[in-house]
């Protein structure tokens, strides 16, 4: 699936659409029993509660492909035979209607998570949608498709014990505390199935969401849908970029060099954006070979980090510059201190041995502050 994909289902969580005309769900405590079973017409609920449940499973189709929604795939021996699959696709041919599938379908999610002592809602809700027709310009004709795509969605939302507040009693013309309750909080993971693809179900592939990119849940993916290993999270693939950095450069892994690496896979996410392509960006080792080499790394150190970059993420794989290194501010430290800086200014940055001691020299532009102060820089140094 693809950013345009992902929109054009995202619409359809609206409660004047009738898109979706059912929410099922259960309530799971923390000792993972099934406290509480819910069947609820999307038709006779309040607009205002009709919006908060599409808004909670809306969640599970939104966030950054690669960070917090990754496709997972089936194998053709799954698709063929494994019971992962085949409950899924019982679950979407019923439409979620039958009783019995949702049952051992929550008892499968319980036994393939592990929430800690959290207490958690399990929602799902499907919908058949009438794909209409695109043009070879982009236009959409919503007459002559008989392309219908039939999917549901999943979200694990956490329940947590809500704010005690003073709330005002007419009756007692006073303020007492009252508690809201226990209530339903953003999902922490979710997926969708069948994915979306080219604008038609594909049920060799499920679009799967964690809110928490360090932290995607690998045992609910491997138990859940029965794959041998789950995709790496962001922040597993920055730390093991990293340590292919680190580990083959060793003393050569300069602020210059690691700067000129921030440098270029910026430029490459910017270049994506701009050129508005619906894909995620990608990078290959081989292009941060290059950059290497040209930067004056030796052969045998570039093979010896290309090595450990193929090692870490399996073969040659598609990497997203963005997983690699942090593009929304540089955290520069030593012992004692931490400057964050822009990802613009890292390159600004320079180191100089003084006096036998290396220091990090960063520029100053019109204003310096400490806490707020302003302070002069003096420029003799007695």
């Amino acid at each position: 699936m693809n950013k345009k994909e992902l929109s054009e289902l995202r619409r359809r969580f609206k409660p004047d659409y009738d898109n979706i005309s059912q929410v099922y769900g259960c309530y799971v405590n923390a000792a993972k029993e099934i406290v509480a079973e819910v069947d609820l017409p999307v038709g006779r609920m309040e607009p205002e509660e009709a919006e908060m449940y599409l808004k909670l499973l809306k969640k599970t189709l939104s966030g950054t492909f690669g960070r917090n929604l990754f496709d997972i795939e089936f194998t053709v021996d799954q698709v063929e035979s494994s019971e992962e699959h085949r409950l899924l696709m019982a679950l979407r041919d019923s439409r979620l209607e039958d009783e019995g599938l949702r049952r051992a379908f929550y008892q499968h999610v319980i036994e393939s998570v592990d929430l800690g002592d959290e207490s958690y809602a399990i929602l799902l809700a499907a919908d058949s949608y009438d794909v209409p027709y695109r043009g070879s310009e982009g236009e959409i004709f919503s007459e002559g498709s008989s392309d219908v795509f039939d999917y549901f969605v999943c979200c694990l939302c956490p329940v947590k014990d809500g704010k005690a507040e003073l709330t005002y009693h007419p009756e007692e013309q006073s303020f007492r505390e009252a508690s809201t309750g226990r209530v339903l909080t953003a999902p922490d993971l979710g997926f969708l199935f069948p994915c979306f693809d080219d604008r038609a179900a594909n049920i060799y592939d499920l679009l799967y969401y964690s809110r928490k990119v360090d932290n995607i849940h690998e045992e609910f993916i491997e138990n859940m849908f029965g794959t041998a290993q789950a995709p790496m999270s962001a922040g597993d693939q920055q730390a093991s970029f990293s340590g292919a950095l680190m580990n083959s450069l060793g003393e050569d892994c300069s602020l210059e060099v690691v700067a000129a690496v921030h440098e270029n896979l910026r430029e490459r996410l910017e270049a994506h954006k701009e050129s508005r392509d619906p894909e995620p960006p990608e990078i290959y080792v081989e292009d941060m070979d290059e950059i290497l080499s040209s930067h004056g790394i030796a052969p045998g150190k570039v093979e010896a980090f290309h090595t450990a970059v193929e090692e870490a993420f399996g073969g040659r794989p598609a990497l997203d510059p963005a997983n690699l290194v942090e593009t929304r501010r540089v955290e520069v430290a030593t012992e004692g201190v931490k400057i964050r800086i822009g990802p613009d200014y890292l390159s600004s940055i320079q180191t100089r041995v003084i006096d036998g001691r290396p220091y990090l020299l960063i520029p100053a532009l019109d204003t310096v502050e400490v806490n707020g102060i302003a302070v002069t820089v003096s420029d003799s140094i007695e």
